[in-house]
């Protein structure tokens, strides 16, 4: 049996502010026979997603850091290209979490069988996947939203906040978008039916933001943090929801960020307005409910009620530049990397 030479994005050291190159560096290593009970899993899709960054860092979280030396990690869409495992054909797509490289060998544990022929395979790692469920439960679990209440939340033409978006208009709800840039906000007005989106590059941005949410806000989904949330902030009606799943504005700050401590005011506003902010891991807390979401998702898009959008980088020597433009706003869509054409 030839040889297969296996590409890996390895650790190198912990990035300081943005990650380089030089933090993560591409090895080359041969891929090992496969072992009765194991298959050779050919990666074709990569999913890049804001908790990596988080990942990189050796600071205490939910999650162990990715030890330096090691394959940085990462959900993949591969197909089977080698089986001596009778459970697995050769060709069949599954859901791995295989990490930033071409290949991985697996005794299949762990793995999401996706069929011989699915039609949009990459779809596992966004709308089907992580980021919809991370909307789903977020939103309706933590959010709780009422029929004619005002929901709000940045990163709007992203694989989360589009999600929570377009399922918080189908319980009703008044959706008020924040994202970067004219294409974004009228993208998400037009294509995903919000009813306002806000550029928050805008000069007089908390100034929109109040005039469009005019009775309040009742559910901010917070994946952004910074700027947006200072504007929302006096905006929260009494007893508002607040679930959070990330800060994006945050995870590549090498110090805490600069003006007045806002954590009084935040604190007074809890209290008095008696705002519920809760923040949640999704498999860690809502795991046993994935069938429900996917039950749901799937019906919603069948029905053409969610519209979903990737942003696929191709090229596996692209993954770092892609990653960094994902924090930085400069993708449209869920962000995956096309490491290696389908068999």
């Amino acid at each position: 049996m030839s040889t297969i030479d296996n590409q890996q994005f390895i650790l190198k050291s912990r990035p300081h502010g943005a990650p380089t190159n030089e933090n993560l560096s591409i090895e080359t290593t041969q891929v090992p026979e496969i072992k009765q009970g194991e298959i050779l899993l050919r990666t074709i899709y990569l999913s890049l997603d804001p908790y990596m960054r988080g990942r990189m860092s050796d600071a205490k979280s939910y999650a162990d850091p990715v030890e330096i030396g090691d394959v940085m990690v990462g959900a993949t869409v591969c197909q089977v290209e080698q089986t001596n495992n009778e459970e697995f054909s050769k060709g069949e797509w599954v859901l791995a979490y295989t990490g930033w490289q071409q290949y991985a060998v697996s005794n299949g544990e762990g793995l999401m069988k996706l069929g011989d022929s699915p039609a949009t395979p990459s779809y596992a790692l966004g709308i089907m996947g992580m980021p919809g469920f991370t909307a789903y439960m977020g939103l309706l679990d933590i959010g709780a939203p009422k029929e004619g209440e005002t929901v709000v939340v940045a990163a709007a033409t992203g694989p989360v906040g589009a999600t929570v978006g377009q399922i918080a208009k189908i319980k009703g709800c008044k959706i008020v978008g924040v994202a970067g840039g004219t294409e974004k906000c009228t993208y998400a007005v037009e294509k995903l039916g919000f009813d306002a989106c806000i550029d928050h590059n805008a000069d007089d941005f908390a100034e929109q933001l109040s005039k469009a949410c005019d009775k309040g806000i009742d559910v901010y989904y917070e994946n952004v943090g910074g700027k947006v949330f200072d504007a929302v902030l006096p905006l929260l009606n009494t007893a508002a929801r607040v679930p959070l799943c990330g800060l994006v504005s945050q995870y590549n700050a090498t110090e805490q960020p600069q003006g007045p401590d806002r954590m009084g005011a935040l604190m007074g506003q809890i209290l008095t307005k008696r705002i519920r902010m809760q923040g949640f891991i999704i498999f860690d807390d809502y795991g046993h409910r994935y069938d429900e979401f996917a039950t749901d998702m799937q019906k919603w898009l069948s029905e053409g009620k969610i519209h979903y959008r990737e942003h696929v980088v191709t090229g596996f020597e692209n993954t770092v530049s892609a990653f960094n433009d994902m924090l930085d706003g400069k993708n449209f869509g869920k962000t995956v990397v096309q490491v290696n054409n389908p068999l």
